[in-house]
């Protein structure tokens, strides 16, 4: 259950204030290793700043998004949650500059799969690279170097909970308790779409699966000009608790929040920026000084055969005026 769960224990934040210091501490730790190794002076235009990377970790956890779409078999969605989940959490605490993004989310693409009893072959994976098999198996011995790394630095926390079950039980509880709204199924189109863009942002860091999965639905409602006021009220009795209905009416509209300020790097920054993450890398300067360099999987362009993420605006309309 979440509420038992080492997610919410350990991975469910108070605030985006919080997250930020996260990243910006895991960023001053890098860059104080670094200087300290000589690799680097403190002000070197080489290191990233926290902004920086993260725009990196945006654009590979986009990657990612990518390359579970087009992966062949087709990977659940549970998956694909739980390997973007990984990716959140691995650079809350560590920074792209020690550790490529590049080879870590594919590490956490086939962590997941083994967690969330997924059953593909380390072959199939790596099959779904757009590498010839020598360079395949380069990459999976990246990701089986890195797997280790990963797993501790989730501090062995695997189990994710996701959006996608409360998702579905909120489905059947309004087709089964709440007959006003005739057919339900006419929400799930809009509502997977606030899924996929919700999880680009850092909405599961700080919100449980069901208020996201809740959101999504009285979102994909109210651009249905559907009132849904009767089924908080009655339905999920919180008629006489003004309190928790405040609560959730809030968290509601820091989501739609999330999303609407979420900005993806332009491409012409991603250029820059990577530009700087391979010097970084590079075998000159040699800033990742916890794992070996090993040469191989280090093109972005093999990470996806084809990628089939829309681009397209996402608008919502505020979520409480139809309460």
């Amino acid at each position: 259950m979440y509420h038992s769960s080492t997610q919410r224990r350990h991975w469910t934040f108070r605030s985006e204030e919080e997250l930020a210091r996260c990243r910006v501490d895991a960023n001053r730790k890098f860059c104080c290793k670094a200087v300290a190794c000589g690799k680097a002076r403190q002000s070197d235009s080489l290191l990233l700043e926290p902004r920086e990377e993260l725009a990196i970790c945006k654009y590979y956890e986009r990657k990612l998004l990518d390359f579970c779409s087009v992966f062949k078999p087709a990977m659940p969605r549970s998956v694909v949650g739980t390997a973007t989940m990984y990716f959140k959490r691995f650079y809350l605490n560590n920074s792209v500059m020690e550790y490529h993004p590049r080879i870590i989310m594919l590490t956490c693409a086939f962590l997941a799969c083994k967690v969330d009893e997924f059953n593909v072959s380390s072959a199939q994976f790596v099959g779904n690279l757009r590498e010839n098999p020598p360079g395949q198996e380069k990459a999976l011995e990246q990701i089986l170097e890195y797997e280790l790394l990963l797993i501790q630095q989730l501090n062995f926390h695997l189990i994710v909970h996701n959006p996608y079950r409360p998702f579905e039980g909120f489905l059947i509880d309004l087709k089964t308790r709440y007959p006003l709204l005739e057919n339900p199924e006419v929400l799930r189109k809009t509502a997977d779409d606030f899924l996929t863009r919700v999880a680009l942002t850092d909405a599961y860091l700080l919100f449980t699966p069901s208020q996201i999965a809740l959101t999504a639905i009285l979102s994909s409602a109210s651009r249905a000009g559907i009132n849904m006021e009767s089924y908080l009220s009655e339905c999920l009795a919180l008629k006489e608790n003004r309190t928790s209905l405040s609560q959730l009416l809030d968290g509601m509209k820091c989501m739609k929040n999330l999303i609407k300020k979420y900005e993806p790097p332009r491409p012409e920054e991603v250029a820059t920026l990577k530009q700087k993450l391979e010097r970084c890398h590079s075998s000159e300067l040699a800033l990742n000084v916890n794992v070996k360099k090993r040469k191989g999987y280090e093109d972005d362009e093999y990470i996806t055969k084809k990628s089939k993420m829309d681009e397209e605006e996402w608008t919502d309309d505020d979520l409480v005026d139809s309460l």
